[in-house]
């Protein structure tokens, strides 16, 4: 199988994070047709993102698609079966050189001691009984024995290994190098009908559209469910208050909207370490991380949405049933412990992120600014364009594993999750005395 190498840059992940949600956002508030069809554009996505499996045939109603699961069915056993192989070589390959290791380490000193046992045994011949010398001797001739006999076992050892070892490491290598082609060239079959799918993808999408049974009108109790889901299901727009507050409530509906899209990242990165794992035999050292520092970040800007809509769990056993009035006067009366949180975490993530753009990093001027080393006034001046390009500028603190992602930005989203936070919660404070004073 062919090996993926492919590391994601930095700024192809920030620039991801800001440009696809803006895009999803833009694709989602088109306007929708009425009827349901097929479309090209969906068809090809999914060509590219799951044709391995087939996933553009099934899309558009066509059997036909259920012959690449096979194909790849058996791609996945052959990369088991290879990554088995591998670890009998390496097994083997490792069991072959501690044995000849053992040999040219144990045959000089087995030679060395057989050659000095008749002297020694001489010396303990002619030794006096008793004395020190014959003691001496005595012990020098069983030291030798014992490392002639102790060699020449590990000499038998090894080479029986050897007899073993070489031919199994023969039969693997033999294994994996079949197992390898056996993927490969599975691997090469399915690219090769995605690219006829390719090509046959249009006269697919209007045979399917062609396909289509007419839609039949909804019956009258179909009508009701649907009038009662349709009245069940709040906009989010319904949440923004109005005046001043409502500036907020959008910024706050805008924010969460924004990071909801990552969650489609996440399945676009995961997708990719799964197959590229798997089936091209490559782990990535970045999409685990990429994606947690994305799904913590996303957890702090969305704190503000969650706070407007009433998203966040709560035990309201006695507050459901009280009355508007009733529910602003408890919400003014708590939100002091509202306060003291969002204020903490905004005060200790302001902490934290200076913290984390004052880390040494190369001649960077915003780490020398933020470590108080030059004003303000001298980091403006001396700003340029090699501060982005410069490869030994880090910009503070950075992740541990070989990513090594800038972990700052992380540090100031904090900044700006707990700042939203404070934000929304002075809104429903506004809110809240609103309701107290006009009563509604």
């Amino acid at each position: 199988m062919p090996q993926i190498d492919f590391t994601l840059p930095h700024w192809a992940y920030w620039l991801g994070l800001i440009l696809f949600p803006l895009v999803a956002a833009a694709l989602a508030k088109r306007p929708k047709s009425t009827e349901r069809t097929y479309s090209l554009f969906i068809g090809y996505f999914i060509l590219i993102t799951g044709g391995i499996l087939g996933l553009h045939r099934l899309y558009l109603k066509s059997l036909v698609g259920l012959i690449y699961i096979p194909i790849f069915i058996c791609i996945l056993y052959a990369n088991s079966e290879g990554q088995t192989a591998r670890s009998v070589v390496s097994d083997m390959s490792n069991a072959v050189r501690q044995a000849e290791r053992t040999l040219d380490r144990e045959i000089p000193r087995v030679e060395t001691a057989e050659a000095d046992l008749p002297g020694l045994l001489q010396k303990q011949a002619t030794a006096e009984a008793g004395s020190l010398d014959k003691r001496r001797a005595d012990r020098d001739v069983k030291r030798a024995q014992k490392r002639i006999e102790q060699g020449r076992e590990r000499i038998e050892e090894a080479k029986t290994e050897l007899q073993t070892a070489r031919p199994a490491m023969v039969t693997a290598e033999a294994d994996l190098t079949f197992w390898r082609n056996f993927a490969k060239y599975a691997f090469w079959l399915i690219l090769a009908a995605m690219a006829i799918d390719a090509v046959l993808l249009p006269g697919l999408v209007r045979k399917a559209n062609a396909n289509l049974p007419p839609e039949r009108p909804l019956s009258e109790t179909e009508l009701k469910l649907k009038e009662l889901e349709d009245a069940e299901r709040k906009d989010d727009s319904s949440y923004v208050s109005s005046g001043w507050t409502g500036r907020i409530d959008r910024l706050s509906l805008f924010c969460g909207e924004f990071v909801s899209y990552w969650a489609v990242i996440a399945v676009i990165v995961y997708y990719f370490e799964v197959m590229s794992r798997y089936v091209f035999g490559s782990p990535t050292n970045w999409a685990h991380e990429a994606m947690y520092l994305m799904f913590g970040m996303q957890y702090l800007i969305a704190g503000s949405y969650a706070m407007l809509t009433e998203s966040h769990v709560r035990v309201d056993i006695f507050y459901a049933p009280l009355s508007p009035r009733r529910k602003a006067l408890v919400d003014l009366l708590t939100s002091v412990f509202f306060f003291i949180f969002a204020g903490t975490l905004l005060v200790t993530s302001w902490i934290f992120a200076f913290d984390a753009i004052a880390v040494p990093s190369g001649n960077g001027l915003l780490s020398d600014w933020s470590r108080g080393q030059i004003t303000t006034g001298e980091m403006l001046a001396n700003w340029n364009l090699s501060q982005w390009t410069d490869t030994n500028i880090r910009w503070g603190e950075i992740s541990f594993n070989e990513w090594e992602v800038p972990l700052w930005p992380m540090k100031w989203v904090m900044v700006i999750g707990g700042l939203l936070l404070v934000l929304q919660g002075i809104s429903k404070f506004a809110r809240d005395i609103r309701v107290l004073v006009r009563g509604a």
